[in-house]
């Protein structure tokens, strides 16, 4: 399958061999650990590379800047899991947080994203598209209906993302036919984000700019949040139709 994108100072194709990996978990090192704090299990400082058991089974769209030289070229991933994939891993990712059964079970048209970053001076909308072109192109290679994965909020205090996330169980929620909802350790119960939202406004100003993009495309979350305290992150699933997608929205991101 080709994925590589057109011609130009950028280019993303799928990570292939022990090369590759080790630079996306190089990048996934500088940006989620010496950026963000974090220091999963997975962690090896001593290496500054950032993985799990999940990475060997996936495959990893990997953005690249063809002018700069050797490792540096490597500024964005995104990790993607199939049905297939998961099975053979042991489960998707995402169900550590979230009880993915109304949305996986039974299904193998869904796509897991996953451990998405971009170098802090690369950040915006042109790279985030470029990574989105291909994803679009693999979504229609393998017939995707599905695509979700947790996205995040910086930080674990619950009290300064409420809002933004009682915006979204608001205005945003999930069929409760796909309806993913938190469980575990670190799930924060639905109930918290019950009642009127303070400031629909503000609530989108605060909310990153990847759930603003899966918005923006149609997403919905699940219920509940999940509290990942190796990544200092808050998360929600997100989940996106991908027959939901307008002709403009297919356009912009390169589909047939």
């Amino acid at each position: 399958m080709n994925i590589v994108s057109p011609p130009s100072r950028f280019a993303v194709s799928l990570a292939q061999g022990p090369e590759d990996l080790h630079a996306v978990q190089r990048l996934r090192y500088d940006v989620f650990c010496k950026e963000m704090g974090a220091d999963s299990a997975g962690t090896d400082h001593a290496a500054q590379t950032e993985g799990d058991p999940f990475d060997t089974f996936a495959d990893h769209l990997i953005l690249r800047d063809l002018s700069l030289k050797g490792a540096a070229q490597v500024i964005g991933t995104y990790r993607l899991m199939r049905t297939g994939q998961a099975m053979d891993a042991g489960g998707f990712y995402s169900a550590r947080e979230f009880d993915l059964t109304p949305l996986t079970d039974g299904r193998d048209d869904v796509l897991e994203l996953s451990r998405s970053c971009i170098r802090a001076d690369y950040r915006g909308g042109l790279s985030l598209m470029h990574l989105w072109q291909a994803l679009a192109r693999y979504v229609e290679t393998h017939h995707i209906s599905y695509l979700f994965g947790v996205a995040s909020f910086p930080g674990v205090d619950l009290d300064v993302h409420r809002n933004s996330i009682r915006h979204l169980h608001a205005k945003h929620l999930a069929p409760e036919d796909i309806r993913p909802c938190a469980h575990g350790d670190g799930a924060v119960d639905p109930s918290e984000f019950a009642g009127d939202v303070d400031d629909h406004r503000a609530a989108m100003v605060a909310m990153p700019s990847l759930i603003k993009a899966y918005l923006r495309m149609g997403g919905v979350v699940g219920a509940g949040a999940f509290v990942d305290l190796d990544f200092q992150t808050t998360d929600v699933c997100m989940i996106l139709e991908t027959a939901q997608l307008s002709a403009r929205q297919r356009a912009m991101l390169g589909a047939q």
